[in-house]
């Protein structure tokens, strides 16, 4: 994607910018000491590990993923936008008091509802079905009492095996339908549709939090680039450690550092295993990620997700024992990182 090399005044101008969009509270996270004295990061699990495509077998209904939640120790849930779980279809009022009753129940938060949207499609039908959608979930989200809805710039979807997902025909349609167009021009239409969608998350009180996700981003930069032209409160971040191009500690730190107040989402994915000496074993550069997340007071929850397509045991693919076993082993992994931290 071309860029503009800014000049001082321009990249004054831009910083400026930036700091008027910011809330007040948001600003009070410039002081170190503060920030870490009160910090307090939660747990989450997103349903997507249980809905039933990376692993053999159906997925599980929203009732059994929030007593799940309760049963491994997390501290809230967060509703994958789509079936079985939470397409808005599915989501009258009605349904979404039911949920918060049975979650209030269990004394398991819904923090948040995460959107697969494509706002980058060259199709104007396709764009304006991608905003409806975005805004029935910050319906959703307001009626389930959840504060976040995740989103993307592009999502190209996935397609459905007897056994299991599969990114691979998804990803193809996706180049081959964009082929033709400039990445410029795909980012424009991203911004319409993250810009129109702040709107209606504005109104209802809830804020659209932007993943570093692929494809039509590189890095943090170009989320906060993102963020900064939208130029809404109602827009802001979730800056996840998967997303890094570069996982040294130093990189990640910086990285934070440069996001700040704007971080108000955080996933992790991977798989994970109890060593020998009984420790869960995760991917290296999720220490230095918590402890960056520390560094810069970020309060929010740190939202387990298993979205990896699956390895055959024997010739076939694990069934929900996969996710069981994954759910549990991260909530441990997470919370020994932030008790270290």
């Amino acid at each position: 994607m071309k860029q503009a090399i800014m000049n001082r005044r321009e990249f004054v101008g831009t910083l400026a910018a930036t700091a008027a969009v910011l809330e007040p509270a948001a600003l009070a996270l410039a002081k170190p000491q503060e920030q870490k004295e009160g910090s307090g990061m939660k747990v989450g699990l997103y349903s997507i590990t249980y809905l039933g495509i990376w692993y053999r077998g159906d997925g599980l209904s929203l009732e059994d993923v929030i007593k799940r939640a309760k049963q491994y120790g997390y501290d809230g849930v967060e509703l994958d936008g789509k079936r079985p779980h939470a397409n808005p279809l599915d989501l009258p009022t009605a349904r979404c008091r039911e949920l918060r009753r049975i979650a209030d129940g269990e004394g398991v938060e819904i923090f948040g509802v995460a959107a697969n949207n494509d706002f980058s499609s060259p199709i104007p039908e396709h764009r304006e079905c991608q905003i409806c959608y975005v805004r029935e979930l910050i319906r959703a989200a307001a009626d389930l009492n959840a504060k976040l809805v995740r989103v993307f710039f592009a999502w190209p979807g996935i397609t459905q095996h007897p056994q299991v997902a599969d990114y691979e025909v998804a990803k193809r349609i996706w180049a081959y339908t964009h082929k033709p167009f400039t990445m410029d021009e795909a980012w424009a239409w991203c911004r319409d549709g993250l810009t129109e969608s702040a709107r209606y998350a504005a109104d209802a009180g809830v804020t659209l939090a932007l993943q570093n996700h692929k494809p039509m981003m590189n890095d943090h930069r170009d989320v906060l680039r993102m963020v900064r032209e939208v130029n809404s409160p109602a827009l802001k971040m979730s800056f996840d450690p998967w997303g890094l191009p570069i996982k040294t500690p130093d990189y990640i730190l910086k990285a934070a550092r440069e996001v700040g107040p704007m971080q108000v989402l955080c996933h992790f994915g991977g798989v994970y295993e109890r060593g020998p000496d009984g420790k869960v074993k995760g991917e290296a550069h999720f220490r230095p990620f918590v402890a960056a997340m520390k560094d810069i007071g970020y309060q929010g929850y740190l939202s387990y997700e298993m979205c990896s397509e699956p390895p055959k045991v024997g010739g076939q693919i694990e069934g929900l024992e996969r996710a069981d076993r994954n759910a549990q082993l991260a909530a441990e992994f997470l919370r020994g990182l932030i008790k270290e931290a």
